[in-house]
């Protein structure tokens, strides 16, 4: 009884430790970052006392970490170079719930210290396991004994869901839509609050550029600072020519650089037809991966066909693009195109697509929703899609750019490839609505991350054959002497 006891104790001294390593290291993230990992621009950036500051910064040149910290050091009432206050209140700004989970909410958690979290109050998730959910706020133990609250926003609420609040600061990750960001001035107007952003430029010269850039000469309160790759010296060299490899020269002033650029407006100019558009040709049936479809009514119902090969290239090989016909019409055709490219179906003779989400609305459709009356016709469509905007741009410009490049179109395809010479950003921090039906579907693809097709078994060699048939000879006779 007493060894079993003893090794109890053991056991309980092995959980306190581990607990209290864990704590340490939780801790010592902030300590770490103010002493070993914080670099020049970042410093200068904590340093400044303007009320509007800006980091315009290359993909991992250090911005968001900077932009974590100060959030953490002014909740927790830490500020090593700004007067503290017992109790403030702020608002982390992201683009998207799914960006803000995966970027700005990961951060601010990373140097936030469990021990000094009072409350999670969160959007969806669980409590216990904050970072796979979404957070609506943490209510932070300051260390000057009062509670300070971290708020999180993402612009796809709209402006009205910025209203009414009185804040301390604001932290914008990433940029914006202009009518957020004059909103959110206004959140910190009573308090002299502060505002903070950090981005990278992608989108050309828009409203940041004159409001902010051009305009941090003339405006006391502003405050901008640019960084680069090589600013941040913690930044491996092996990562920096991966990034180098699928990044076009025309990106690299805001990717590398964090600089604005003229640019078209084009939301893909990587997309190069001379590269990207290719001669038809019959596509193993190996390769077909899915159809995705993103239907409309009065506008074009786009579906495309897309086939992967074994080392993961995307091939866009149909296409079906009409606007103004029934369901019943686009299952017709999606199914003679299927026939007249020879694609696989399940042993009910049904195809399988992806869908965007809004089909299953039943007001889309009268008593059935779109994907019911598509499922019914057999086509089975998979409303999971992933709808990340800004996610699935960047994954889709990845692929036109690396060399050599990952995606394909053949140039029957001829609706995807006009909309991808007239897809341009608006003035809304978003693509303009107007054509983007088969951008619309790509996306859906592409953020399915599909597989490469696996690669056939090779046939057996004669010698190998007859090894098996040997093999197989002994242990019959082997069998028969048993």
């Amino acid at each position: 009884m007493e060894y079993g006891q003893g090794m109890e104790n053991e056991i309980i001294k092995k959980i306190l430790k581990l607990e209290k390593e864990q704590k340490v290291r939780l801790c010592d993230e902030l300590n770490q970052y103010n002493k070993d990992k914080v670099h020049l621009k970042q410093l200068a950036f904590h340093k400044s006392n303007k009320r509007n500051r800006w980091v315009f910064g290359g993909n991992r040149s250090g911005k968001t970490e900077c932009g974590a910290v100060e959030t953490v050091w002014l909740a927790r009432g830490i500020h090593p170079y700004k007067e503290n206050r017992p109790s403030v209140s702020g608002w982390v700004v992201s683009l998207t719930r799914e960006v803000q989970r995966d970027v700005a909410q990961a951060k601010v958690l990373k140097y936030l210290a469990p021990r000094f979290i009072e409350e999670i109050v969160m959007v969806s998730g669980k409590k216990g396991a904050p970072e796979y959910g979404v957070i609506d706020h943490i209510v932070v133990r300051n260390a000057l004994g009062g509670l300070s609250k971290i708020g999180f926003k993402s612009c796809d609420q709209g402006r009205e869901k910025f209203q009414g609040a009185s804040l301390d600061f604001v932290w914008f990750d990433e940029e914006p839509p202009e009518d957020i960001y004059a909103e959110c001035r206004m959140r910190v107007f009573d308090r002299c609050g502060m505002i903070f952003g950090t981005m990278t430029p992608l989108k050309g010269l828009t409203w940041v550029y004159d409001e902010i850039e051009l305009n941090v000469r003339n405006n006391p309160e502003v405050w901008t600072i640019h960084m680069e790759w090589k600013d941040n010296p913690y930044l491996d060299q092996n990562e920096i020519e991966a990034m180098l490899s699928v990044t076009s020269e025309s990106e690299q002033e805001s990717r590398r650089f964090g600089k604005f650029t003229v640019g078209e407006g084009l939301v893909y100019p990587e997309f190069n037809p001379d590269i990207h558009v290719i001669e038809p040709f019959t596509v193993p049936t190996d390769w077909q991966s899915n159809i995705s479809i993103d239907p409309g009514l009065r506008n074009p119902t786009s579906c495309h066909f897309y086939a992967v090969d074994y080392d993961g290239n995307i091939y866009v090989v149909g296409e079906h693009y009409e606007a103004g016909k029934t369901i019943d019409h686009h299952v017709e055709k999606i199914f003679q195109l299927a026939d007249r490219l020879g694609w696989k179906r399940d042993g009910k003779g049904r195809l399988h697509a992806l869908i965007d989400s809004a089909s299953n609305q039943r007001t889309l459709a009268g008593e059935k929703s779109v994907a019911e009356l598509f499922y019914v016709k057999g086509i089975l469509v998979n409303t999971s899609v992933n709808k990340d905007l800004y996610t699935g741009i960047q994954r889709i410009k990845s692929l036109f750019c690396q060399k050599p490049p990952r995606i394909y179109i053949f140039k029957n395809c001829v609706n995807m490839i006009s909309e991808l010479k007239s897809y341009w950003w608006g003035r809304d921090d978003r693509p303009k609505k107007v054509d983007d039906h088969a951008m619309d579907d790509l996306r859906y693809f592409v953020m399915s991350l599909p597989d490469p097709a696996l690669k056939p078994k090779p046939s057996p060699t004669v010698i190998e054959t007859d090894k098996e048939k040997l093999i197989r000879y002994n242990r019959r006779n082997q069998w028969m002497k048993n």
